[in-house]
């Protein structure tokens, strides 16, 4: 009997090839908050918006339009998700991963995700880009549950969820290039509210640099499928525990940072993609 998982994930990819007939992505991309823009690189776009895939969850995020769009970088076949599915949108993992799931099982052989995070490095500001090297996970493991054997492994090795090749390949670039690059270790946490100033003071006593809602879900389903990932996290609020009385954070400010950081992301995930 096939796990009704496996199920939806052939149902969508079946209603994804009937628009983009023998189209096979070699690589995916999940553009984050705000991060929309590298979505106009794309060349011969076709969108597909995930409103018209069978049982297909919805993007309520702000900045998110919901889309799937196919197309091409640098000669390379890309399959991009405009706008990605978070847990604190109210759906269940499965669902939050699917989107992913339905790329792996297109074809895809790279991911590369972004995000928009809170730096709580202190040498960490607004518009800087941090390479992910690591991430902690505080959201719920999307594999929980029955392991889908002809996706992957029961216990799949997370050593390098993030792979150490791409890490090397975006630092020559962004020096070949005039980038300045963070490198740091990502926090994922369920949101949707901010964290507090203890919240984020822990977190960097516990290693993280950067803290957001989303990414490392996609990451682990990715690894769970042999696939190699690249993430990196736009810089978008100094997230300190030291703030004066009167801050609050602010997700328009957020979207509006991530927009500003977005020509040195597409310009570096466009280089990456021509060198794979």
């Amino acid at each position: 009997m096939t796990d009704h998982r496996i199920q939806k994930i052939k149902d969508s990819v079946s209603a994804l090839k009937e628009r983009l007939g023998d189209f096979t992505p070699e690589i995916g991309i999940v553009l984050g908050s705000g991060l929309g823009a590298l979505a106009d690189s794309i060349e011969n776009p076709v969108t597909v918006p995930y409103r018209d895939l069978p049982g297909f969850p919805v993007s309520t995020a702000v900045g998110h339009k919901g889309n799937y769009i196919a197309g091409y970088i640098s000669g390379k076949k890309v399959l991009a998700m405009q706008g990605r599915i978070h847990y604190y949108e109210g759906y269940g993992m499965d669902m939050v991963v699917l989107p992913i799931r339905v790329m792996i099982m297109m074809g895809i052989k790279y991911l590369f995700v972004s995000n928009a995070a809170g730096g709580t490095n202190f040498g960490f500001h607004i518009g800087d880009l941090m390479i992910i090297k690591d991430h902690i996970n505080l959201l719920p493991n999307p594999l929980i549950g029955p392991n889908l054997d002809e996706i992957g492994p029961r216990f799949p090795d997370m050593t390098r969820p993030y792979d150490p090749s791409l890490i090397r390949m975006a630092e020559k670039i962004a020096a070949e290039n005039g980038i300045e690059l963070k490198k740091g270790v990502y926090v994922g946490g369920t949101g949707p509210s901010y964290e507090t100033p203890a919240e984020y003071k822990y977190f960097r006593l516990i290693g993280g640099d950067a803290v957001g809602m989303s990414t490392i879900p996609e990451v682990i389903v990715a690894r769970h499928a042999g696939i190699s990932v690249f993430g990196i996290s736009v810089i978008t609020n100094e997230a300190h525990d030291d703030y004066a009385e009167d801050y609050v954070n602010d997700g328009a400010d957020v979207v509006e940072a991530a927009n500003a950081a977005a020509a040195k992301m597409t310009a570096l995930i466009g280089k990456m993609i021509e060198n794979l």
